[in-house]
């Protein structure tokens, strides 16, 4: 029996010669914030946050199209009053996908409720009878929930609501009449809607039923039947952001980056976009360039929100690229490192550039994917119909040829 040859111990050590030197220095309380993560944050979550802070500095100096998906109370932790609307003002943040329910919690402030800290353990059975919603350690009375209801089944009465349309026409719509609001009360700290809407930036969400705006709109149809024409089209808005995907990957840079706040329907709506191109619709695509997740489920228990780089590669979402050099997975809470790192990264003046305005490309995005659907209508047309015959395996010759075991 040949012997198996072992490899040198100079070989062996090349790879490890060449990795990253550990660089600690005393901190002097004079370091920038890239200087400090660069040398304090050499190990365990702490690199994993120094090396997403490369990342997202790497998806700015690319110019690479920035989709951030947001999942969980983040507005009422005030994670886009810090964060995500000086994001969108620097031109950082290309497009959004979130809840239904971050987008309403943002509108308390802006008609005057205020969002206090609360002790988490005082007592829920106390709070329901003061009429105290709580959302871990943060609170509000419940009338700030009965006031948004009412400003949004005000604004969604109105003309321009009474169609069909997607969620990014649907959010820039409901940004403009915030927006409008917001002016008239002289609110000196805007919403995301007024923001997204000012820059240009299209809102996605995924899961529309599950958040309260929509709770108004099923208010509004049962109320006034035929006279409520507003309906969303969910075809069209999946179609729409794998178009909008598309488009970036073939327009500018051509690069494309994800930064995943959480995990949820957000996280996968976003990703699901690059499938959808190359396994539904037949439309070559590589996936996501960078990916970049703030999230503190664990990746064993087979839930979405945890999946990692590597795991989303195998479905087509992130590219070879992405997962070699361009990801990385913070298991953190993300209030507790997204504000800092957002911090750095506006400490660097070349971390800046202008919005990218993706809302006004929004037709021409659809339209630049129908005609690469339509090159491909013939092909695409054979995969309309399947039989029985087509399932495999069809035979007990078919099943053996298909066994495969992993030892």
């Amino acid at each position: 029996m040949a012997k198996t040859p072992t490899p040198k111990k100079s070989s062996l050590r090349a790879a490890y010669a060449n990795a990253r030197k550990a660089d600690p220095r005393p901190i002097t309380g004079k370091e920038k914030p890239a200087e400090l993560l660069a040398h304090a944050f050499s190990a365990y979550v702490g690199r994993q946050e120094r090396t997403a802070f490369e990342l997202m500095q790497q998806s700015v100096q690319q110019d690479a199209s920035i989709f951030l998906t947001l999942s969980g109370a983040m507005t009422p932790a005030g994670l886009h009053q810090s964060c995500l609307i000086p994001l969108v003002e620097k031109g950082i943040i290309s497009a959004i996908t979130t809840t239904g329910a971050n987008l309403y919690h943002d509108a308390h402030r802006i008609i005057g409720h205020g969002i206090r800290e609360v002790n988490p353990n005082a007592g829920d059975l106390q709070y329901r009878l003061a009429r105290i919603i709580r959302i871990y350690d943060l609170g509000f009375w419940e009338e700030a929930l009965l006031d948004t209801d009412r400003l949004f089944s005000a604004i969604l009465r109105q003309p321009e609501f009474q169609k069909k349309m997607t969620t990014p026409e649907f959010h820039y719509l409901l940004g403009k009449a915030i927006h409008g609001i917001e002016k008239q009360l002289g609110v000196k700290q805007p919403s995301l809607l007024s923001t997204c809407y000012k820059h240009g930036v299209p809102i996605w969400v995924g899961a529309v039923q599950d958040g309260s705006i929509f709770l108004n709109v099923v208010k509004l149809k049962r109320l006034l039947g035929d006279e409520f024409k507003f309906e969303l089209d969910i075809n069209d808005d999946v179609y729409s952001m794998a178009a909008m995907q598309h488009y970036c990957r073939h327009h500018g840079s051509g690069k494309l980056a994800i930064w995943i706040l959480g995990g949820g329907v957000p996280k996968n709506y976003t990703l699901q976009g690059e499938p959808l191109l190359d396994q539904i619709l037949n439309v070559p695509t590589s996936g996501f360039d960078i990916d970049v997740q703030f999230c503190v489920d664990p990746v064993d228990n087979g839930a979405l929100s945890s999946c990692p780089a590597g795991e989303g590669h195998t479905w087509g979402k992130v590219s070879v690229e992405a997962v070699e050099t361009g990801s990385m997975y913070v298991h953190c809470d993300v209030t507790a490192v997204f504000p800092w790192l957002t911090h750095a990264l506006f400490s660097e003046p070349k971390n800046k550039r202008k919005p990218m305005r993706l809302m006004d490309k929004m037709g021409d995005a659809v339209k630049f994917l129908d005609a690469d659907v339509k090159k491909r209508s013939k092909s695409l047309m054979k995969t309309l119909d399947w039989s029985v015959e087509d399932a495999e395996p069809s035979s007990e010759e078919d099943a053996k040829a298909h066994d495969s075991f992993v030892r």
